[in-house]
């Protein structure tokens, strides 16, 4: 009877430290750990890419801004393309 309460009690503290659940804890941080070194080789492969794309005559700078275009929509692409015409109008461009 002694061995089964210590084992419960060793199991409880594994469990649950402080109120906090640490093989949850444990799991929740070692994924985002994954998940922040996937991100970074995937940063690494983005740079790579532009690195590719402007060894092949094209402007970064502008296929950065078709990126970010291609993210919105539509209605405020087209927005933003009247509020910038309408701006170079005023200046004279």
């Amino acid at each position: 009877m002694e061995k089964s309460r210590v084992d419960n009690e060793t199991s409880f503290e594994d469990a649950a430290v402080g109120n906090i659940a640490a093989d949850r804890l444990r799991s929740v941080i070692e994924r985002v750990e994954r998940l922040e070194e996937e991100r970074k080789a995937l940063a690494g492969d983005i740079k790579d890419i532009f690195a590719e794309a402007k060894s092949a005559g094209f402007d970064v700078k502008v296929i950065r801004q078709i990126i970010r275009i291609r993210k919105q929509e539509p209605a405020e692409v087209e927005e933003q393309e009247t509020l910038l015409d309408i701006y170079r109008r005023a200046l004279g461009m």
